[in-house]
């Protein structure tokens, strides 16, 4: 027979520092797809890194948990992200065009930093929300820097339409 425990596995302080941390993640990437008009955004975002954040703060505070489970509870919180995600994206009139994938990944790293959060690894989650936003809000101008110095003389950039000048 097992003694009944007394003390919790977390203060409520603890629970509700990474449950701030892991809306403030979610938040501020939702405000950025937001701001882009992109079809998941502020509430989506925050919803994914709290839930993901209450998922692995319950399997913490079962006494006893070992890797594997908390392993297989990622598993299936990153596996049903994926459909989530799945759902922004879409393909355009052109066959070749397809979007909504920096926002389906946006999604899956919202999760990765709520389990983060939730997890107590403040360290990771601070500097992966910063890697991220740090993508979202440079890669674009990166990108297009990098496609004008990799450009041969005479080659139309790849988004340019004809009859488009440059």
């Amino acid at each position: 027979m097992t003694e009944p425990l007394t003390e919790p596995v977390l203060t409520n302080l603890q629970i509700l520092l990474r449950l701030l941390l892991a809306f403030g993640c979610g938040a501020v990437i939702g405000l950025n797809r937001e701001f882009h008009r992109k079809p998941a955004g502020f509430r989506t975002f925050g919803l994914v890194s709290i839930g993901s954040a209450i998922v692995m703060l319950v399997i913490e505070m079962e006494r006893g948990t070992g890797a594997d489970a908390v392993s297989r509870v990622m598993q299936g919180v990153l596996t049903g992200i994926g459909f989530l995600g799945a759902g922004v994206i879409f393909r355009r009139e052109s066959p070749s065009k397809v979007a909504g994938l920096t926002t389906a990944a946006a999604v899956w790293l919202t999760a990765g930093l709520g389990m983060a959060a939730g997890a107590g690894q403040y360290a990771i989650v601070i500097v992966g929300m910063a890697l991220g936003l740090l993508l979202l809000l440079l890669g674009v101008p990166f990108e297009r820097l990098l496609t004008r110095l990799m450009k041969k003389p005479g080659e139309k950039d790849a988004d340019e339409e004809p009859g488009d000048t440059p």
